[in-house]
């Protein structure tokens, strides 16, 4: 019975691994190759498979979801001759489990060998500073090589980004020197821009300031004489309606005499040639106020009074003249009646 024993023992294990092998399940966002004595029979998607065991073996489960591979700094040499370590990462999704497979023996060594010479044939045709500043053009220009190799893998590459571009140190020094002095350079331009339209502005407030003071002193003395000559129209109107005799124009004339002597700078006075005329009007009203008595001379006929000749003596020790001598003068007498 021992023996029989065993062999049912051997049998009931062997059924068992036989149903294991049998039944695959295969999660969701998966795939497996199946092959039939080594030879590529089927692709195995999710969910519950049947295969025959000791016949067909699952070779490979791959993921299908979209895969994240960052990849190691790789030293890359500009059009400058200068070298820059870039770090990239790639984005990739298998979409034939079976091109995965067999069109290439390592796809994550292939997609990461063919990144690094993409990318060097690409940096290798920039200068450093189209390196720094172009990485959506590095970016796209590695996506559409490495989807067109990668096509025939059963892989697509959605993105590639570049996680670094890390020049020299003496580079990065020079960089920020020169940074440095761009931002203070576009400081004093921007001060200097401040002061000079502060200027301009200063300048054209000043000259409307200037405009709008002109104007108004020029309408100021527009009122002003047009005041001043509607006072002597007034005042000539006036007189005329008044009837002013010469007398009255004489009396009047005197009276502003006096105001040419005040202020304590006049130094010089000129009388006019018309004072003749203003006292001898002025010795008639007087005459006919008195009861028409007339002097000694004629009416009419004017007073003799000597003038002096020569210039003013000059005081020599002041250099100042003094007043000259008056010669004594005789005037008439008027008889009294």
């Amino acid at each position: 019975m021992e023996p029989v024993l065993i062999v049912l023992v051997v049998l009931v294990v062997v059924a068992f691994i036989a149903l294991i092998k049998t039944i695959q399940v295969i999660p969701q966002a998966s795939a497996a190759i199946v092959e039939r004595f080594g030879r590529y029979t089927r692709t195995l998607n999710a969910g519950l498979n049947i295969v025959v065991p000791f016949i067909d073996r699952v070779r490979n489960r791959i993921d299908l979801r979209e895969q994240v591979v960052p990849f190691p700094p790789q030293p890359v040499i500009t059009q400058d001759n200068l070298v820059v370590n870039i770090d990239t990462v790639i984005y990739y999704q298998v979409t034939d489990a079976r091109a995965a497979t067999y069109e290439v023996a390592s796809y994550i060594q292939a997609i990461e060998q063919l990144t690094v010479t993409t990318l060097r044939n690409i940096i290798g045709s920039m200068d450093l500073e189209s390196t720094l500043t172009s990485r959506e053009v590095i970016n796209a220009g590695l996506r559409g090589v490495l989807d067109e190799a990668t096509g025939k893998w059963g892989i697509r590459v959605n993105r590639v980004e570049l996680k670094a571009i890390e020049p020299p140190t003496s580079i990065q020094d020079s960089m920020e020197k020169q940074m440095r002095a761009d931002r203070d350079k576009r400081a004093a331009i921007l001060t200097a821009e401040g002061s000079r339209q502060a200027a301009i502005l200063r300048a054209e407030g000043e000259k409307q300031a200037a405009v709008l003071t002109a104007e108004g002193e020029a309408q100021a003395a527009v009122l002003r004489a047009d005041g001043e000559a509607a006072a002597i129209r007034t005042v000539f109107e006036a007189i005329h309606e008044g009837d002013a005799d010469q007398k009255l124009l004489a009396y009047q004339y005197l009276q502003t005499l006096p105001e040419l002597a005040k202020g304590d700078a006049n130094k010089l006075w000129i009388i006019p040639s018309e004072i003749g005329d203003a006292l001898k009007g002025i010795g008639g009203a007087f005459g006919n106020a008195t009861g028409g008595g007339a002097p000694a001379a004629q009416a009419g006929s004017p007073i003799q009074v000597d003038r002096p000749t020569g210039p003013r003596p000059v005081d020599t020790d002041k250099g100042a003249a003094r007043p000259r001598v008056e010669p004594n003068r005789e005037y008439p007498k008027l008889d009294p009646e």
